[in-house]
């Protein structure tokens, strides 16, 4: 299939922040665009106004004539009326992994994988590569805040004859749900975490992390791969590429030294295998983001940026909407919406937020994501969970899954130390909030935990941002 050829492109969960960042692909190379999701958001009304048809009804009487390919998300259950459809009717059926696949063939590939960190990783990366003007195009899985968008291209990466100025580098989050990132064969690979996730895909975390290592195998000749210092991943070593370590504060190939923190922002020095970066400022708070940085400094070094650039772009990131967000500071509350929906990635939140404002009763609002997670992990997420000085827990999230009997949040709150904790419904969230205002507010979850994160603002509006 000729992918840079196709005219007539349709989307079966066109919403999700991996599909919506090929449908604007396509939409560039001038093909014509739409689908299908559940339910409006502001990501799907921005692809409406860039000219991309989208509806919301499972109705196949709504599938524009004749699309050439339909490009679905896992996420899609079996039983979806248009997904049959296009079954019946033999239409050209591709996973979203596969489509990527074959769009980053056409590159070198930079595929940032790991069970938390791709999206900031991925994003650093190409704000590093961008602000040195080097040509790129970029899949993000979250909304970049530098540029407004979880796709970027490079004015000369795609020309109107399909023709790729070389080198071009496509930066991409390599996930390893559903073994997706299998699709891939990266230039330079970076694995930030191999913690148990996906439990309800893999038999156990000894399969994740043997499928994390097929994944470095599928690094190309004399490529490279980053691999954070104590993860447990065994490379699939060949003689052809590079292994480097990297870590927050500890040696390795690559890590950070001095680190000290003012005005809320990390400065450090950055130690590479030639020489020592001094006074490099990170331009948004939380350790969790300099293990990031570090990561993407170390593919910015390999790359070839040179110094100047990588103290000036770094300081000038601004992260991306949901990670550790910012919505209201003022000097009587804080609120921070983040996407965390692990319980590693709720430690490292809520501990950021601590770290900022010491002393400040923190107050988090949690949404679980999955049955199958939460029943897995329910221990994990009390503990992590326990950071909280106050607890509002949401009911879980199901996504693309239905219900297991017995399993429900009441299994992490029963499992909590924590004395002041409270299951809430999403309708009683705002008045809640009113009658008892927090000095620190932490909003967390994948779900649709962020149609929250506006009237929680508005409710605080004379300190917005």
């Amino acid at each position: 299939m000729q992918i840079n050829a196709l005219k007539s492109v349709y989307f079966l969960g066109i919403g999700g922040a991996g599909m919506s960042a090929l449908a604007r692909y396509f939409n560039l190379l001038g093909a014509k665009v739409s689908g299908y999701d559940r339910t409006p958001t502001t990501l799907t009304d921005q692809l409406i106004s860039e000219g991309i048809e989208i509806h919301f009804e499972d109705n196949i009487k709504l599938i524009p004539a004749h699309p050439e390919v339909v490009i679905y998300t896992p996420a899609i259950p079996t039983d979806n009326r248009e997904y049959n459809y296009f079954l019946k009717k033999q239409v050209p059926l591709m996973k979203r992994a596969e489509i990527l696949g074959l769009v980053c063939s056409n590159y070198k590939t930079i595929a940032v994988a790991g069970t938390h960190g791709k999206t900031t990783t991925s994003t650093l990366i190409t704000h590093l590569l961008r602000s040195a003007r080097i040509d790129h195009l970029s899949f993000l899985g979250g909304i970049s805040k530098n540029y407004g968008t979880n796709f970027l291209e490079s004015k000369s990466t795609i020309k109107q004859n399909n023709h790729f100025q070389q080198p071009v580098y496509c930066i991409v989050e390599a996930d390893e749900y559903d073994k997706s990132f299998l699709q891939l064969s990266p230039y330079i690979a970076v694995i930030t975490s191999a913690d148990a996730d996906h439990l309800d895909i893999y038999e156990n975390h000894e399969a994740l992390k043997k499928t994390f290592a097929e994944f470095t195998g599928r690094i190309v000749d004399q490529g490279s791969l980053i691999l954070k210092k104590g993860t447990d991943i065994q490379p699939i070593r060949k003689n052809f590429y590079y292994n480097y370590g990297y870590a927050l504060n500890s040696e390795a190939t690559f890590y950070a030294k001095n680190i000290r923190t003012k005005d809320e922002l990390i400065h450090f020095d950055f130690v590479t295998p030639t020489d020592t970066i001094q006074n490099v400022t990170l331009g948004v708070p939380g350790m969790f983001n300099l293990e990031n940085a570090i990561a993407a400094l170390a593919v910015a070094y390999l790359v070839g940026l040179d110094k100047v650039h990588l103290q000036k772009a770094l300081r000038t990131y601004q992260g991306v909407q949901r990670r550790f967000e910012f919505r209201v500071r003022s000097k009587d509350m804080v609120y921070i919406d983040d996407y965390a929906h692990h319980p590693e990635e709720l430690k490292a939140c809520i501990n950021a937020a601590r770290e900022l404002y010491p002393g400040k009763r923190l107050t988090g609002i949690f949404q679980p994501h999955l049955f199958s997670r939460t029943r897995d992990m329910a221990d994990a997420f009390a503990t992590s969970l326990d950071l909280l000085d106050e607890l509002y827990l949401l009911d879980i999230y199901p996504a693309r899954e239905k219900p297991i009997e017995g399993v429900t949040a009441q299994m992490i709150l029963d499992r909590m130390k924590l004395k002041n904790k409270q299951r809430i419904s999403k309708q009683d969230v705002i008045e809640t909030l009113g009658k008892h205002p927090p000095e620190i507010l932490l909003t967390l979850g994948a779900g649709d935990i962020d149609q929250l994160v506006k009237p929680i603002t508005e409710l605080f509006s004379g300190s917005e941002l």
